[in-house]
């Protein structure tokens, strides 16, 4: 039964699709391939969420049985835990070179790289709400130049997941533009850029230090996601605040494949992939925002802590800086991310935000 359904797929999308269907991305472009080869394919994909974390089951592990499902088994995803093939910062060149066909990860530690990423990751004060996020980086064209920009590292950038939004968990109150002044707070990417232009100190520490920093005033607040994706690193035990409203409604990982390994894939297990993305980024922004709140509310009856609010100069002036690493962003990478940033301003008028 198995292989009666592979054989009809794969005759259904040979007959239907036609030959015009090439890959063609900033000018690298492969051969149309209809279906995929007939022998099981097996792709390594690293993560850099800790596997203890409850999310790195439902959505990390979840994403990879989706797929294997989708396919019979014919594709395989391998997943691995951080560091444990290559180092977190050395994923993208890993999947590069091969060691790795994929990764679901976050895109801030490639913005030196391929800054046009920071507009994947989200930026501060942006899009306030699931479908903003979606209109802008798929109707308004944003997610495309994204991928040419990946493409042009000779990675397939699919898309991205979900991470909720971006709580603070602090030692420190932050409700005023003052209280940002020489806070000590643990960021990277464009985030970490806004952070300075606001008179805070980021500092950047890999995750599996996060806990410690806090407990030992290495930093005075950190951001791992929304509040429940922070929970998942134990920050409420070592923090006395969680700061509200969040930075960004919503920040994202990645999903990313090696462009040759991509390439080699038929339009029908690409199609598998590309579908798998899409329902894990929705699936997840659901599963944080009903923790975002169960967590908050946990926080302050579990372990006497305080929601704080930061006020509207705080939040306004969030948005000027965020906006202002925006220009610089593509004035630095005029080719990918000089297109994102008009794209950008464009929807923050359409949306009323400036």
């Amino acid at each position: 039964m198995k292989n009666t359904k592979t054989i009809n797929r794969r005759s259904f999308l040979t007959t239907g699709a036609t030959a015009t269907a090439a890959v063609v991305v900033t000018g690298l472009s492969a051969p149309a391939v209809i279906a995929s080869p007939k022998q099981k394919i097996k792709w390594r994909m690293q993560t850099h969420w800790p596997a203890g974390n409850w999310y790195y089951d439902p959505i990390f592990e979840g994403f990879a049985r989706r797929i294997k499902e989708a396919t019979n088994g014919e594709l395989e995803i391998e997943t691995h835990q951080p560091n444990s093939i290559v180092s977190t910062g050395d994923v993208l060149r890993g999947v590069r070179r091969g060691t790795l066909e994929g990764a679901m990860i976050y895109p801030a530690y490639w913005v030196g790289d391929i800054p046009a990423a920071g507009h994947l990751n989200g930026n501060f004060g942006t899009w306030d709400s699931m479908e903003e996020m979606q209109f802008f980086l798929h109707d308004m064209g944003a997610l495309k130049i994204i991928r040419e920009a990946y493409a042009s590292r000779g990675i397939y950038q699919v898309g991205p997941i979900s991470n909720g939004g971006t709580a603070i968990y602090s030692n420190k109150r932050l409700e005023t533009p003052k209280d940002f002044e020489g806070f000590k707070v643990r960021s990277n990417g464009s985030s970490a850029q806004v952070f300075e232009k606001m008179g805070a100190a980021p500092v950047s520490i890999s995750g599996g230090e996060l806990y410690q920093a806090l407990q030992t005033g290495v930093v005075d607040g950190a951001h791992w996601g929304g509040v429940s994706a922070g929970w998942g690193m134990n920050l409420q035990e070592v923090s006395k605040y969680i700061i509200q409203p969040n930075l960004a409604a919503h920040q994202n990982s990645e999903v990313f494949f090696s462009l040759e390994a991509w390439n080699k894939l038929g339009d029908d297990f690409k199609r598998v992939i590309e579908d798998a993305v899409l329902a894990t980024h929705l699936e997840a922004a659901g599963m944080f925002m009903m923790r975002d709140l169960q967590r908050m509310k946990d926080f302050q009856s579990e372990y006497n802590g305080e929601i704080v609010h930061m006020d509207n100069d705080s939040v306004e002036l969030l948005r000027s800086k965020s906006l202002t690493v925006v220009d610089e962003l593509s004035k630095r990478d005029p080719e990918y991310s000089g297109k994102i940033g008009p794209i950008l301003r464009e929807f923050m008028k359409l949306t009323g935000k400036i």
